[in-house]
């Protein structure tokens, strides 16, 4: 299997995550939280990694995010 990755950032999705955290009013930490009680298996620096993208974020994850903000998982990624 080949990853595509520059080496610099490790997802597209990062910036909008956090855009989509800032309009909800949540912090990193409350955001973890929300998708826990979803029963997904996020943490605090889980979505830093993520918004920082700095980490690889599986299609699960995609799905979870898209799900919580209830937007199309496409709308995640940069137009």
């Amino acid at each position: 299997m080949k990853i595509y990755w520059d080496g610099k950032i490790k997802n597209l999705v990062g910036p909008k995550v956090k855009e989509l955290r800032i309009e909800k009013k949540l912090t990193q930490r409350n955001l973890a939280i929300q998708l826990q009680l979803l029963g997904y298996e996020f943490n605090e620096l889980t979505i830093l990694r993520i918004e920082q993208q700095t980490r690889f974020v599986s299609d699960m994850e995609l799905l979870a995010l898209a799900t919580f903000f209830d937007i199309n998982i496409n709308e995640l990624y940069p137009k």
